[in-house]
Formats: structure tokens, sequence, C-alpha cells
């Protein structure tokens, strides 16, 4: 099995891409701290892949800290997977609130300042390198109308990745990021702005040359991967897994 014997932490687990990404870990041999909000999303995830819950806000430290202290008692820590994300509704930008864009900009961007506080104490201890995936999105790479706010977390998060890559290099600590196209998650219609009909997603589909929406499993499989001491070499990358939208 491709991560057997490593201990991940993914955040926002309790369902679409995240779930998927703790199911393939714990295919793979690898323990999960499964991360959420949502208390009963996180126990359920964590039950059906053997795992172990942590319940929090990733906006907040105190709750990121725990996240990794429960990857601790499992009895380390070798990949972290920065899934938890939200968005506003899609229209024009003048619409969003302040307290929707900073709650945008404290999941997407600030978790990540709170997720390295926590975990990169424990990667250097150990001294065996690791593991850092950032869910992003295409909207960092090719941004579409309407998500001004979002699409600007996710070029954000884009350019953290790239510095953070570089400065912890020299520790064999890698640092990637998976760019997905739209999936049919929960967040699905806010960032349509519009109901979910066959006719409204036919318009997004348009865009993407494979002609579907990313699925959990695409995502995942991207995940292993970057995860596996056979990508050891890879660091830095904004991977898109986007059927060919950004091409």
């Amino acid at each position: 099995m491709r991560l057997q014997g490593k201990i991940a932490v993914v955040t926002g687990a309790g369902g679409g891409f995240g779930e998927g990404i703790a199911q393939r870990f714990a295919q793979e041999g690898a323990k999960v701290v499964v991360t959420d909000i949502n208390a009963a999303a996180a126990e359920r995830v964590a039950r059906a892949v053997g795992g172990v819950a942590a319940v929090g806000d990733v906006s907040k430290g105190e709750d990121v800290r725990a996240m990794v202290a429960a990857a601790e008692a499992l009895g380390g820590l070798d990949i972290v997977v920065n899934n938890a994300g939200t968005t506003h509704k899609n229209g024009k930008m003048l619409d969003v609130d302040e307290a929707t864009f900073d709650r945008v900009y404290a999941v997407n961007v600030k978790s990540i300042y709170w997720m390295m506080h926590a975990a990169l104490p424990v990667f250097r201890r150990q001294g065996r390198g690791g593991s850092i995936i950032h869910i992003s999105s295409t909207a960092g790479i090719r941004p579409r109308p309407g998500l001004v706010w979002y699409n600007g977390t996710k070029g954000a998060l884009n350019t953290m990745t790239q510095c953070m890559a570089l400065e912890l290099a020299p520790e064999n600590i890698r640092v990637n990021a998976i760019c997905p196209v739209m999936g049919a998650t929960g967040l699905l219609e806010q960032f349509m702005g519009l109901p979910d009909t066959p006719e409204n997603r036919a318009k997004f589909l348009a865009s993407i040359p494979l002609g579907r929406m990313s699925r959990p499993s695409d995502i995942a499989n991207a995940c292993v991967w970057l995860a596996e001491d056979a990508s050891s070499f890879i660091t830095g990358v904004l991977l898109p897994v986007d059927g060919g939208r950004t091409a």
C-alpha cells in the first residue's frame, strides 16, 4: 500500500473532496485524522475509514492545534491536506458583505497560517520531512467572473504554496497544491450562483474539455500521489485536476 505507516490530517473531511481523500488515504494504509466543523460528519467519516475525528474550525488556532495533536496521539504526522474551504455566492463583488468576506479569507487563507504554526514544529521534531497538500482551485489560475473574493483566496493560496515550498525544501518538507475544477459538492450552487439544474450545469460543463465536473476520487488520487514517497522530488507544484479547463 502506497501510504502504509503514514499519519495524515485531512481538514474539511466530513464530505465532498475531503471525505474522498480520507477514504483513499485509508485504503492506501494511512491512519487519518478526519477534521470537520460538523461533528456528526467528522465522526461518520472517521468510523468509515477507521480513523479518528477532530472537530473544529480551521480559522481558529486552538482548534487547528487540537487537530495536529490528534495526529501526534496516533504516533506522529507525515501528511497534511488543507482541504477545508468556503465561498460566497457567485455575483457582483459589492454584493458580498464584510462578514462573508472575512469568513472566506479566514477559512481559505488564515487557516493555512494556523496549520503551519501547528504542523511545522511536529515535522521538525520528527526530522523526517513531510508532505503538505493544499486543495486550491482553478479559480487561482484562470478565474471565472462573479467570484472575485473567493478567487483572490485561491490566488493567495497558490502563491503561498510556492513560497512555502522554497522555504521548507531544505528540511525535506514538500508543499504542493491541487487545483480542481468545479465539482458537485455542497458548495456547487454558490459557485454557480444559479440553481443546480441540468441546464445550468451545462453552461459550466461547456468550458471543461473532458466534459464533466471533478469528482472526489479525482482529487483523492492526486493527493495520494503527492503524499507518497514516489513523488519525493515534487514540490512547489500547482497541479490542475480540471479536465483541461486551464490548458
